[in-house]
């Protein structure tokens, strides 16, 4: 094996989505050189797959009676109780001038005849103010926008570089990160501040509307450096999934939640509506409401359907369905489904993940010099359940804050110089035999006992497996890195859905049906006991980074 090859900054981002190139953008522009690292290629990422928007309200366009308080308070009710109020207030309201940065560095969003933007309504929100481009391609309009701008900036970003591991001090401190390209060679970046946005973990299931990319790697690489994790048994999964059979697995096709803010309806298979009586918002209540309701149906299969109910959105008509929602109608098109003529076969699947990185919200780790932002980070913003539409915006906003806390804290001379970092020989991968889980075990029993219902058999099922199916060997491949971090993380997640009693947001127990205030309304924290195990689950104290 060839020695590693070595280079240095004064930030590194590992991640080329939302949260990571709007952190990179805002450090170089601030001074700092910047690394941005991706294991696939640039447009690889969890981004451009955003289909319903960015939810904001700005001054000016808005519901009448709309506030920045009020989508605060949709967003604490979403949260079920665990959102901490002070970082929800501040991401939200630093939302309008994040939308228009981006807006001034040219992203273009839908507009109405009037010239102000268009606006729609998801789950959980109790007025329209999501805004959206390219009817349902918001994601990838985001993406397109901060691309752009990175190569005016002509900002340094190596693609197919897997992160391995993050640097340390003696000390533990940050001081950059080691990488493995496709070919299997090593690479050394010194820097003495790290930005993970990596993006989510629905590679844990069978089903998700995650890219290939999304496997949990920047929850493995925090804990293995010293940080924390939290609510990461809160796994959100999207109620609408377009069904294409019950062997389909891997990424699937999301059926955007503005189709039903335009009007459709979930129907069972004797078209019945699903979540008639079930809550006050209907088709719009919050994401885990409907993903709970269509499985409790599915369990009764009327209609002789048990694996798959349909949005009938038939009333819109196949031309303004094709217009407002381009990108689900071309998926239904090549699943020889005509969403004017045919509801649409949907199924839950993982979606989001609502924990992460324990982070404040200007992305602090309590390892110094590492940082986190976007889905891998928990800042209090989601809680149990995150509120349709509010992850682009706080990618924009707490990349932004993280950016500006990394110079501020290499400003104050806080973080560790690189040149002390511990790299233990030449072979770069010695220091990192980890365990590792065949992928497909792991993602069937997660789905199996992880996924929306759960309760102490099976998870106690799942943890014996993942303990049986992993051996420890070292990385040598990109996939090895990924399915290292999938045991990781599953065994992460698995240790919190263990220790919380409770059915909470995206969490639902069977075994403990209801939310128990009383015991349950904090987080639980997860972390690496001395000899690199999961650790028994602990209390998070609200607006902390323990």
């Amino acid at each position: 094996m060839s020695s590693p090859w070595e280079a240095a900054a004064d930030l590194v981002v590992v991640g080329t989505g939302v949260a990571g190139l709007t952190a990179a953008l805002e450090a170089s522009r601030r001074g700092l050189r910047v690394l941005v690292v991706t294991k696939a290629g640039a447009r690889d990422g969890n981004t451009r797959w955003a289909q319903g928007g960015v939810a904001v309200v700005l001054p000016g366009e808005h519901d009448d009676g709309d506030s920045v308080r009020r989508h605060i308070d949709d967003t604490l009710v979403a949260g079920a109780g665990l959102c901490e109020a002070d970082a929800v207030a501040t991401v939200l309201a630093d939302g309008p001038g994040a939308v228009t940065a981006l807006r001034r560095v040219g992203a273009r969003f839908d507009t109405l005849a009037d010239g102000l933007l268009a606006r729609t309504r998801e789950g959980g929100h109790s007025a329209f103010r999501v805004v959206h481009a390219g009817g349902d391609a918001t994601g990838a309009e985001v993406e397109r926008t901060l691309l752009a701008s990175a190569r005016n900036r002509e900002l340094t970003v190596l693609e197919r570089q897997a992160a391995v591991r993050i640097l340390r001090t003696p000390e533990g401190a940050a001081a950059g990160l080691v990488v493995l390209d496709d070919d299997g060679t090593f690479g050394i970046l010194r820097a003495p501040a790290v930005l993970l946005a990596t993006g989510g973990l629905g590679h844990l299931y069978q089903s998700t509307t995650n890219p290939d990319v999304a496997t949990g790697d920047g929850i493995a690489l925090a804990l293995r450096a010293g940080a924390t994790v939290a609510d990461l048994e809160f796994v959100q999964f999207h109620p609408t999934v377009l069904y294409t059979g019950h062997d389909a697995t891997g990424r699937r096709p999301l059926v955007t939640e503005a189709v039903r803010g335009e009007g459709a309806v979930l129907v069972d298979g004797a078209g019945a509506p699903v979540m008639a009586g079930v809550h006050p918002l209907g088709d719009l209540a919050p994401r885990d409401v409907v993903s709970a309701a269509i499985i409790r149906r599915l369990a009764d299969a009327p209609g002789g359907v048990d694996d798959h109910v349909f949005l009938d959105a038939t009333h819109l008509g196949g031309q303004m369905f094709q217009a407002r929602f381009p990108t689900v109608y071309a998926a239904c098109a090549a699943a020889g489904i005509d969403p004017a003529t045919q509801p649409i076969p949907v199924a839950p699947a993982a979606h989001f993940g609502c924990g992460g990185v324990v982070t404040t919200v200007d992305g602090r780790t309590r390892v110094p010099g590492l940082y986190a932002a976007g889905e891998v980070a928990r800042t209090g913003l989601h809680g149990a359940n995150r509120l349709a539409s509010n992850s682009l915006l706080e990618g924009l906003v707490v990349g932004a804050r993280a950016a500006r806390a990394a110079l501020a804290d290499h400003a104050a001379g806080v973080l560790a110089d690189p040149r002390r970092a511990e790299v233990e020989d030449a072979d770069a991968s010695s220091s990192l035999s980890v365990a590792v889980a065949e992928r497909p075990t792991l993602q069937r029993m997660m789905s199996r006992y992880a996924a929306i219902g759960r309760d102490a058999d099976g998870l106690g099922v799942l943890a014996d497996t993942l303990a049986e199916a992993s051996t420890v060997r070292p990385v040598r491949t990109r996939e090895d890195v990924e399915n290292a971090a999938l045991d990781l993380t599953a065994r992460a997640l698995v240790t919190a859905a263990q220790e919380r009693l409770e059915s909470r947001g995206c969490h639902v127990r069977h075994d403990y049906p209801v939310p128990d205030d009383l015991q349950w309304r904090r987080s639980l924290v997860v972390e690496l006991d001395e000899s690199g195990q999961v650790a028994p689950a602990r209390v998070l104290a609200l607006g902390g980074v323990a």
